[in-house]
């Protein structure tokens, strides 16, 4: 009986889904290996030893602490790191869940990072300008004459911050939905072009406002702390587990989000249209299905994902935001798409994928301080691990050939 279920498990598309994940990670892992072991061998500074730890810190950097006083390095648990990376997994799981709400739908949302920047807009407005009862922006301003008639508790102005960055998200997301369901104009370009739009509109926001940085003098060319307004999320005691980390309760925040689209997608009805839309717009229009308005609404549904990670990013209270539009769109939007595809567009599995990649970014560093190898070698992982993600439906296909050719063998 054991037998038989095990089988059954084996050849489940989930279980096929899982496997070729992790496949793709393992050869990721290890093509990263194989180059860090060819730089290290072909450099007469690092050599052997070389090799080997750069290998070590990219497999368990997030328990390496250090080195010790003959040079090897010291495994142990790293509260530090290990809170560095779940506070950096929290926008890319948020991120990868708006790639994958839209792709639910049929739809290919690469406008994560317009989205991001839109709620990264709404989300320092609100915190930076609703005066906040004993905060030291308040007593600034009072030192400069200017005093409020009503002042607000710091967790209402956040509540206010994070709900107006998941609503400006959601209308930026909504604008590609929009031509796309009325126009027929193809998402990808809608999301291109309004990722720009976001990108120069909210550069020009920020330098027309007064939220740029005049206490520091040497940071003119950043936005205040939300902390500064006395706007922070709270550590939710995760302080305590992770010292010296970055770490707060947004990380609580988005695996209880991603379990939430999770139930939405796969128990209610508002789901079952979204992915019956997603599967045949016709079809589901024949069967009374609103396509139209299933469009809209995932579209604003991924862009309000976006926005809540930027909230809960730039709300931490140690994040400074600057932005100059001639250098790059913000990559925390475009690395949703990897964790979304590694994760085959599960909300669960987007929270591990997510954690994963963050992780991976948290061992470059590690590299970079550690040997003499540059950080980047953990990128060139990244896009092995994606590519072969991208190919997943191919993976799949072959472990079910491998899975069902030993089931022959075992029935003979």
């Amino acid at each position: 009986m054991s037998k038989f279920n095990m089988k059954g498990l084996l050849n489940k598309d989930g279980t096929k889904t899982v496997l070729a994940s992790l496949l793709s990670i393992f050869i990721g892992m290890l093509a990263g290996s194989v180059i860090i072991t060819i730089v290290g061998l072909s450099n007469e500074t690092l050599g052997v030893k070389g090799a080997w730890d750069g290998v070590r810190i990219v497999l368990l950097g997030l328990f390496v602490k250090g080195r010790d006083s003959v040079g090897n390095l010291v495994f142990a648990f790293n509260p530090q790191m290990m809170g560095n990376m779940l506070f950096n997994a929290t926008p890319v799981i948020l991120t990868g869940l708006s790639v994958a709400v839209a792709y639910k739908t049929g739809l290919f949302n690469i406008g994560a990072p317009g989205q991001y920047l839109a709620g990264t807009a709404a989300t320092l407005f609100i915190a930076l300008c609703i005066p906040v009862t004993g905060s030291e922006m308040t007593a600034w301003y009072a030192s400069k004459g200017v005093e409020f008639a009503v002042t607000y508790p710091g967790w209402f102005v956040w509540v206010l911050a994070f709900l107006g960055g998941m609503a400006a998200g959601a209308i930026w997301g909504a604008i590609p939905g929009l031509l796309k369901a009325w126009l027929n104009i193809n998402e990808v370009l809608a999301c291109i072009m309004t990722n720009w739009i976001a990108a120069n509109l909210v550069t020009w926001v920020f330098d027309a406002s007064n939220l740029k940085n005049m206490v520091e003098n040497t940071k003119t060319g950043y936005i205040y702390k939300s902390s500064f307004n006395g706007v922070e999320t709270s550590k939710m005691w995760l302080d305590k587990i992770f010292p010296g980390s970055q770490v707060n309760g947004g990380i609580i925040l988005a695996i209880v989000m991603a379990v939430v689209v999770f139930i939405i997608l796969s128990r209610t009805t508002f789901g079952f249209e979204l992915k019956a839309c997603g599967s045949n717009r016709f079809a589901a229009r024949y069967a009374g299905i609103k396509d139209k308005r299933s469009i809209v609404i995932s579209m604003s549904f991924a862009g309000a994902l976006a926005g809540a990670a930027a909230s809960l990013y730039w709300l931490a209270g140690n994040t400074e935001f600057f932005w100059s539009t001639y250098q790059a769109l913000p990559g925390v939007g475009f690395n949703g798409i990897p964790v979304a595809l590694l994760a085959a567009n599960n909300p669960i599995g987007v929270v591990f994928t997510g954690m994963f990649m963050s992780m991976l970014d948290i061992c470059g560093l590690q590299l970079k301080n550690l040997t003499g190898f540059n950080e980047y070698i953990t990128d060139v992982i990244i896009a092995v691990i994606v590519y072969l993600a991208a190919f997943s439906l191919v993976i799949k296909m072959l472990i079910g050939k491998i899975l069902s050719k030993r089931g022959k063998e075992a029935g003979k």
